[in-house]
């Protein structure tokens, strides 16, 4: 075809071009209005008793007489049309059918009638052609011509206009928006030509005005009918039932299409409005799929912070709504701030509707529930490129599953990894108790909630409502545990800070000591002003700096918070420098109320005494007057610092090896693993072999030509075993690793590592679970392709049950996927302790909580975790974008030089004389410079006597007095008889028998004693069941020839319940046996410079040549 020809040119400019089409059509629907408009100008002026055509006609329109029922045709045929107006509408008229006759033959295509039978082609030729006729024939000028018609050809025009447009700008409308433009454009056009033909018709009737027409359609296509204005003669009648039944056809149709794109709009979410994205702020959620759990937790973690409530939540997700989803999100305090837009973030189209480069975030998860989960993150990766590239600008928040692909999305502002986190707080659990229940608490949000307490009358800041269940519950503990539970990290301006100003000049622990003792913060890391780094506890040779952020640990804020002293104990800096041995430090008392936060402090001034200044105390001196406590120093001494006894230990430990080292040929060297499984991992300096171990000496079931053993028992481990039951070894175990072997741990304190990838019995026993430390289980990946999201935890759930059972004592600890989940874990059904617990658990839930999983014992133990428990660490790093830092840190999964380590140590008999957690404060930044963070609480739990209070477990209730005679008559009794007689089978059923004949022994009238005689014999049922599971046990362990000596005393199992106090109240009473969380300053940062550092000493004594043989 040739395209330089006329009509090629002309389709060229009339339709191919789009803007000039556009420009066209424009004009062709201004036409079109205005011809309308014109109709209306002629309407109002024209008066139908003139009769103005049958004069023109020499036809005497006076002199006709109608008889009634007739019809009066003339002012329907006949209008009164003036001059200028006629001049204006044939313009029109002409205009319009060139165009349309132009544009026919543009597109015509063989096929004529298909462009005369169009309904636009005949409405153009039956509203232009007659006024062409008057210009010719001046006697029908007032011809009455259904101009009126022209709004369909304008709503014609309209449409193609939209289309056009759209083509032009380059943008795709939604459909919705072009169904309602039809539907209100179709409307329209009905009622207004209704409107002029009823006004028309009548003029031969009632001769009704534009008004009351426009009045008569409403009523009647309302279908409210009032009768008052009504048609006299049969044609309006009958336009009148022809305009209902087009309405009746054409609106249900214009509807349906309506609501079935509406629907698919619900469906899929719609659009984010640019004019919202820009006037206000929004975060984007990319997920593969949007569970409940996943949702809730975001935003209940999200909008706990108080200057984001005006935040919106665009929530992006190629998958359809849930029901759940759906009717939650259409709760008013969700519907107004959370936009569900279904889609993908790898098109374009889209990030467009989510606004994404507007976005103030983009929070881009991964679905933990897959089975295969490189898959997942491979879906991951390909979402944070997409976003990347569509808005480079826009801050990343991306979690990762697996380390292997987090150099990936290594551009990302900020990047979790699961594994990462899952490995290290397992690892740090076995030496440093609960750490997994610690970081939980520090990384959720608190609600700032008022709950006044007994100790702590008046203090706020706590889980949402989880600390008032524990004020009304009667049990210590949770009072306790939930009152510290409110502490979060927080950051500030030293120089701006009330807490630490005065502290300018002075050393870090000077600083955190006196911080805590005025103000109840701990201080625990500070960032220098020219270095991205965080430091934790750079010790006390750190001189804080007015530029310096400080990082602390509180119920709230400082922002949030007024102090004022009382008056009578207003002085100035008084006794800052000391602490006296007889003084008392008080309670203090914290005021909050609603985000604005007034604590009062009494005098933090120590009481004078007859006693000297405090000091350290003399070895072996047991005199009658208290030991004393060394003052902590404004700038550090070198002489008074015992940091440096971390290394000689440490080097004394390294160049003396002792004799059962020498003969078993192990030579430990500190130094950097030499090679990474993964990249991104950070190097951390470790315990390392100079020599590397063959593989075949791995494996600790069978022998090999260096050694002979095949079970755990036969090495000789001078520590207890960390046995690690996984279903597969992967790059994920470098990360528990590590910190196992972390240099600043005593090789003398090193626990031989198992990993256990099949746990039958007999495995277990082997590799020597019955003088194990520690069993971790994290076997759970086959689970993960269950129908139910909440059966991926199954497998993990059953195998730890069944080591609860066979090996009650044994330290268990493993990782959920679903929080709820750990009411599972050491389940009990008949025990009414735990039943207290679920109650108290639901009432939580019921308000909304999304911790109130915190009073399970064994969460609150620090047995059992939930990964999805740290995707608040991700969420809160949009508001403290310091938190994930400060994690790996304390996790160990990060090392900077200069900055501390978490460790701990247990409060032994001879510790006791420190009495109060403040004086351990004082004594420890004045001896070593460690900073105390919280404290690990073991007590063992008592039965209550109340029914209101929570009465302890059935089945561990067996040393209590009341039941001492029962107990020894049949441990007599066993002992009398030999241990095949165990064995029998009929032993539960004797016991059955023997349980019944006593509770009929026993009055009934008396409902506590029935109590106690039901306890007893269910006690007895259970102690059955323990006996036959110990006797397998055994059996076992004489059949693959282990010596079952250890298994009774670790069957042995103490009820003992087990809680985290973070960051207690100063006067907080040290007992036995609690286990202190410490940050260690680094040893490493006070090693002379003119002596050769570790790293140095290790590599000139290995050397080059040997790195590649280095193993952990």
């Amino acid at each position: 075809m040739n395209e330089n020809t006329f009509k090629e040119r002309l389709k060229l400019f009339f339709i191919k071009n789009q803007r000039s089409s556009l420009r066209i059509r424009l004009f062709n629907f201004s036409l079109k209005l205005l011809s309308c408009f014109l109709y209306i100008v002629r309407v109002l002026l024209d008066d139908p008793t003139q009769g103005l055509g049958c004069k023109e006609l020499n036809q005497s329109c006076s002199s006709q007489n109608y008889t009634p029922g007739t019809i009066d045709w003339s002012p329907i045929i006949w209008v009164n049309r003036s001059l200028p107006l006629w001049g204006l509408q044939v313009s029109v008229a002409l205009i319009s059918l060139f165009e349309t006759l132009l544009l026919s033959y543009l597109s015509y295509k063989g096929n004529i009638w298909e462009q005369i039978l169009r309904i636009p082609f005949l409405l153009e030729i039956i509203n232009a052609v007659p006024f062409i006729i008057t210009i010719f024939w001046p006697v029908l000028r007032n011809l009455f011509i259904p101009v009126f018609l022209n709004c369909w050809l304008a709503k014609h025009a309209l449409e193609n206009m939209i289309n056009d447009l759209h083509r032009a700008i380059q943008r795709t409308q939604s459909a919705m928006f072009n169904q309602v433009l039809i539907l209100i454009s179709t409307l329209l056009c009905l009622i207004f030509t209704c409107i002029c033909g009823i006004q028309h018709l009548e003029r031969a009737g009632n001769r009704l005005t534009l008004f009351d027409s426009l009045y008569f359609c409403i009523v009647t296509f309302s279908t409210v009918g009032f009768g008052d204005v009504t048609p006299k003669i049969w044609p309006s009648k009958l336009l009148v039932v022809i305009m209902i039944c087009v309405a009746l056809v054409v609106l249900p149709i214009q509807f349906e299409q309506l609501a079935y794109l509406w629907m698919e709009r619900q469906k899929s979410g719609g659009n984010y409005s640019r004019h919202r994205a820009q006037t206000e702020k929004h975060v984007v959620l990319c997920v593969s799929s949007l569970k409940i759990d996943l949702l809730m937790d975001f935003l209940n973690e999200f909008y706990a912070h108080p200057r984001l409530q005006d935040y919106y939540v665009v929530i992006l997700c190629p998958t359809e709504m849930d029901a759940q989803v759906r009717r939650v999100l259409q709760i008013p305090m969700w519907s107004q701030r959370v936009i569900y837009l279904q889609g993908s973030a790898l098109k374009d189209q889209d990030l467009l509707r989510a606004k994404m480069d507007d976005a103030e975030a983009c929070f881009i998860l991964s679905s933990r529930c897959e089975v295969d989960r490189t898959a997942a993150d491979h879906q991951t990766i390909l979402r944070a490129w997409a976003v990347k590239d569509f808005a480079p600008n826009c801050p990343l928040y991306v979690q990762i599953l697996k380390p292997e692909n987090k150099f990936h999305i290594k551009f990302a502002d900020h990047v979790v990894c699961e594994e990462e986190f899952k490995y290290a707080m397992l690892a740090l659990n076995c030496i440093c108790p609960a750490t997994s229940t610690l970081i939980t608490l520090l990384v959720h949000t608190s609600r700032g909630q008022t709950a006044p307490w007994e100790a702590f009358r008046q203090l706020t800041g706590t889980k949402q409502t989880l600390n008032r269940e524990s004020q009304q519950s009667s049990e210590q503990w949770q009072k306790m545990y939930g009152r510290c539970s409110g502490n979060e990290v927080y950051h500030i301006n030293l120089e701006e800070s009330t807490f630490f100003a005065e502290y300018e000049g002075k050393s870090f622990t000077y600083a955190s000591f006196h911080a805590h003792k005025k103000f109840g913060v701990c201080l625990i890391g500070v960032r220098k002003e020219d270095n991205k780094n965080i430091l934790l506890n750079p010790g006390p040779r750190y001189i804080m700096s007015s530029t310096d952020i400080c990082f602390y640990i509180n119920i709230t804020k400082e922002e949030n918070s007024a102090f004022k002293k009382q008056e009578k104990h207003r002085k100035k800096h008084e006794s800052k420098l000391s602490y006296h041995g007889a003084s008392r430090l008080p309670v203090h008392s914290i005021i909050a109320s609603m985000g604005t936060v007034a604590i009062d402090l009494q005098d933090t001034g120590c009481r004078t005494s007859s006693g000297p200044t405090l000091a350290l105390p003399s070895e072996g001196g047991k005199g009658g007057r208290r030991p004393s406590i060394a003052p902590v120093l404004e700038v550090a001494d070198s002489s008074s610092l015992q940091t440096c006894d971390l290394l000689s230990d440490q080097s004394e430990d390294e160049t003396t090896p002792s004799d059962d080292e020498v003969s078993a040929g192990l030579e430990y060297a500190k130094g950097y693993p030499p090679y990474s499984p993964y990249i991104g991992s950070s190097p951390t300096f470790c315990h390392l072999l100079h020599e590397k171990v063959p593989f075949c000496c791995l494996r600790l079931d069978k022998g090999c030509q260096h050694n002979y053993y095949e079970d755990a028992k036969a090495y000789g481990f001078k520590n207890k075993l960390i046995i690690v039951a996984a279903e597969t070894a992967g790059n994920g175990l470098y990360n528990f690793i590590v910190p196992l072997r972390a240099y600043y741990r005593p090789k003398k304190e090193l626990n031989p590592i198992v990993l256990l990838l099949d746990n039958p019995l007999d495995d277990l026993l082997r590799c020597g679970v019955t003088f194990a430390a520690n069993m971790v289980v994290v076997d759970k990946e086959s689970t993960m392709s269950a129908e139910e999201d909440y059966m991926a935890d199954a497998k993990t759930i059953v195998n730890v049950q069944t080591l609860f059972r066979l090996f009650s004592s044994l330290s268990i600890i493993t990782e959920l996927t679903h929080p709820a989940n750990m009411r599972f874990m050491q389940f009990r059904a008949k025990d009414c302790y735990s039943l207290a617990l679920s109650k108290l658990e639901k009432k939580e839930r019921e308000k909304g909580s999304n911790l109130a999983f915190m009073f399970r014992l064994p969460f609150a133990a620090g047995r059992v975790f939930s990964i999805s428990m740290l995707d608040t660490l991700l969420y809160q790093s949009f508001v403290k974008d310091y938190m994930i830092s400060i994690t790996r840190l304390l996790l160990g999964l990060d090392t900077t030089p200069g900055s501390g380590f978490l460790c701990s140590m247990k409060i032994t008999e001879e510790d006791l004389w420190i009495r109060t957690y403040a004086r351990l404060y004082q004594k420890l930044c004045s001896s070593t410079g460690d900073i105390p963070i919280g404290v690990y609480r073991t007590e063992s739990q008592k039965l209550t006597t109340s029914e209101s209070q929570i009465s302890i477990s059935v089945e561990e209730w067996e040393d209590t007095k009341d039941i001492k005679e029962q107990i020894s008559y049949r441990n007599n009794h066993r002992n009398s008889t030999s241990s095949d007689q165990s064995d029998h089978p009929l032993l539960r059923r004797k016991s059955m028998q023997w349980a019944r004949r006593l509770s009929r022994r026993v009055p009934r009238h008396s409902g506590k004693t029935a109590e106690k005689i039901n306890q007893q014999r269910m006690n007895l049922y259970r102690r059955s069941e323990r006996q036959e599971l110990a006797e397998l046990v055994k059996n076992r362990m004489k059949h693959l020839g282990l010596s079952p000596a250890g298994y009774d005393a670790m069957n042995d199992h103490q009820n003992t319940l087990s809680y985290i106090l973070i960051n207690p109240s100063p006067d907080t009473r040290l007992e036995l046996n609690d286990i202190v969380y410490l940050i260690r300053p680094d040893p490493l940062a006070y090693v002379p410079n003119t002596a050769p550092s570790r790293k140095d000493s290790f590599c000139n004594t290995v050397g080059q040549d040997t790195r590649e043989e280095t193993q952990l």
